[in-house]
């Protein structure tokens, strides 16, 4: 894709910033995030509460689903969402804390599923869950075979990462709500900027070479990587091929990509305090629950929540972009704005 930005021009060959998140739910109804990969064609879901909202095309959109933990609001939508995929060939995976395996197991044993085997398509669920030391255990559930499950090898996860995509990566840390909840980052992966006016000063011609240079990039492949590139010149001799680094150097800029977190469930501690604002920190939107008004903080530590200032706060201090908050007390009904008000004064605050 050409665009021209005046006074030069240049060819951009990132991947586009397609992250189109949504909440899935009025912010007094069960959270959950909805987050569009518009140029992939699908969705990564946080959380499975009430998914009535989504028709059933955006559900068949979903590849992945983030649980932070298994209280009703959180995990309540496991039903909808099988529904939507049986019969259909579909593979989605699924990450959560300890336990998720087991919970999901048990969920699908709860139905009979001896006409699966007249159905053409095979819905398949990969389930990963994270203990608090990184180690990944993993196991999959294939329709065909009845969803019996099948244990796969456990893995550590690096910095709690527990997906990397060429586009992205999703990272996870553990809170505490009483029992253990994960809050998410999606990260989008760098923009690499390809100045089209140096890639013509150097002799070269812009085309799918430069697609190559870009996937070397986000490989990490060393700076004396050969690139074959095509020059504008055929007519002269000239090298097939350049280092990455030479073009790294000359002809690129590289953009770091948007940063969506998602914090639901977490009592206002220390140690919450410190993973959440680690995770979170710099993201360009922030969800977040603000369940409470700073008022009733005696209550929300209580629930192990937090208030909508405390929310504001964290926010704060992780130097986050903006800010949105979710997952009100019912008590607050008809007084929302009272909540979002207090939030966004602490986060502008200071």
């Amino acid at each position: 894709v050409i665009r021209s930005w005046p006074p030069i021009t240049r060819l951009t060959i990132a991947m586009p910033r397609h992250f189109d998140p949504h909440l899935i739910n009025d912010p007094f109804d069960d959270p959950g995030l909805y987050v569009n990969l518009v140029f992939e064609h699908r969705a990564l879901l946080f959380d499975l509460g009430d998914l009535s909202p989504l028709s059933p095309r955006q559900l068949l959109r979903v590849s992945n689903v983030f649980i932070s933990h298994r209280h009703m609001d959180h995990f309540a939508g496991f039903d909808q969402l099988l529904r939507c995929f049986i019969g259909r060939d579909k593979v989605v995976s699924f990450y959560g804390p300890p336990g998720l395996i087991d919970a999901i197991e048990h969920k699908l044993k709860a139905y009979t599923w001896n006409p699966v085997a007249g159905y053409e398509g095979n819905p398949i669920f990969r389930v990963t869950e994270m203990d608090d030391g990184g180690r990944l255990t993993c196991a999959q559930f294939s329709g065909r075979l009845a969803f019996e499950r099948a244990d796969v090898l456990s893995t550590i996860a690096e910095e709690g990462v527990l997906l990397v995509e060429p586009s992205f990566k999703v990272r996870a840390t553990m809170i505490d709500h009483g029992i253990p909840v994960f809050a998410f980052a999606l990260e989008e992966r760098a923009h690499i900027n390809i100045w089209r006016n140096k890639v013509e000063a150097m002799g070269l011609t812009v085309g799918p070479w430069l697609g190559t240079f870009k996937e070397r990039i986000l490989r990490g492949s060393s700076e004396e990587t050969p690139i074959e590139v095509t020059w504008a010149n055929t007519g002269e001799q000239r090298p097939r091929s350049l280092p990455l680094g030479v073009l790294k150097k000359e002809i690129m800029r590289i953009t770091s990509g948007r940063k969506i977190a998602y914090v639901v469930d977490c009592a206002f501690t220390d140690a919450n305090a410190t993973r959440v604002v680690s995770l979170i920190r710099d993201a360009d939107i922030l969800f977040i629950e603000a369940g409470f008004l700073e008022a009733d903080r005696d209550r929300a530590a209580e629930r192990q929540h937090l208030t909508a200032h405390q929310a504001g706060t964290l926010a704060r201090l992780a130097n986050v972009k903006r800010l949105m908050t979710l997952h009100y007390s019912p008590r607050y009904q008809g007084r929302g704005e009272c909540l979002a008000r207090e939030a966004e004064a602490a986060f502008r605050s200071g």
